[in-house]
């Protein structure tokens, strides 16, 4: 994948992050159209498969938090901050209680809810968020949350002609092509966008760095839960 960023010169017509998006392919295409995510959208993803994903899944959680509390610190505008804010507000309410409810349904033990073995995926997936969360700058922890949730969005939006009758696999999918996450995914693109106006040639090649390392680990992730 190409990892060379362009100076000053306005070369983004399609803005940075789509830029940044094409650069990332095939990874980036795979993960919005996965094998598992179109198993998803039938029902048909096995129970232990779901549970699995789940489980490893839910060990982002903190991180991911973390990672939303350093753009807080780091946003330059007062604007900003507040819609961060909000993002906090969601994945520690609806998403941490979509959570509760289908570790409750798979019956997953607690100790297995709090400390499972971590696949080799999520450990490298942690870390990058981990690493993002304490030396990355503002535009560099957008990076790292435009991938998660962007991707999402893209897989989940075309959405089934009928949800899954399983509660876990049907609300997996409206979490993420609901209007107030796709309203929070575009504010996250154009937020970005705007921040690399500012950006040197060095800063904008190690976002793209990040963008590509966090697509890998997330197309990585799905692989490792429908092999």
């Amino acid at each position: 994948m190409e990892s060379t960023a362009p100076g000053n010169g306005g070369e983004f017509p399609g803005g940075f992050t789509e830029w940044m998006r094409e650069r990332s392919e095939p990874d980036f295409g795979a993960v919005v159209a996965h094998p598992f995510t179109e198993a998803l959208f039938e029902g048909k993803v096995p129970r232990d498969r779901m549970r699995g994903y789940l489980v490893q899944d839910y060990q982002f959680v903190d991180l991911l938090l973390a990672l939303l509390g350093a753009g807080l610190a780091r946003a330059d505008r007062h604007t900003s901050r507040l819609r961060i804010a909000g993002s906090v507000a969601v994945v520690t309410g609806i998403e941490n209680d979509y959570f509760r409810r289908s570790f409750d349904e798979l019956e997953v033990p607690r100790h297995e809810r709090e400390a499972p073995e971590l696949d080799e995926t999520t450990v490298a997936f942690r870390d990058l968020l981990g690493d993002t969360t304490e030396r990355g700058g503002y535009a560099d922890v957008l990076t790292v949350l435009t991938v998660a949730e962007w991707s999402y969005l893209e897989w989940a939006s075309p959405g089934p002609e009928r949800l899954p009758e399983d509660f876990v696999q049907a609300e997996w999918i409206t979490l993420h092509n609901g209007a107030e996450f796709a309203d929070w995914v575009s504010w996250l693109r154009s937020e970005l966008d705007r921040v690399a106006e500012e950006l040197d040639e060095r800063e904008r090649a190690r976002c793209l760095r990040l963008f590509q390392l966090a697509t890998r680990y997330e197309r990585d992730f799905f692989d490792a839960h429908w092999r």
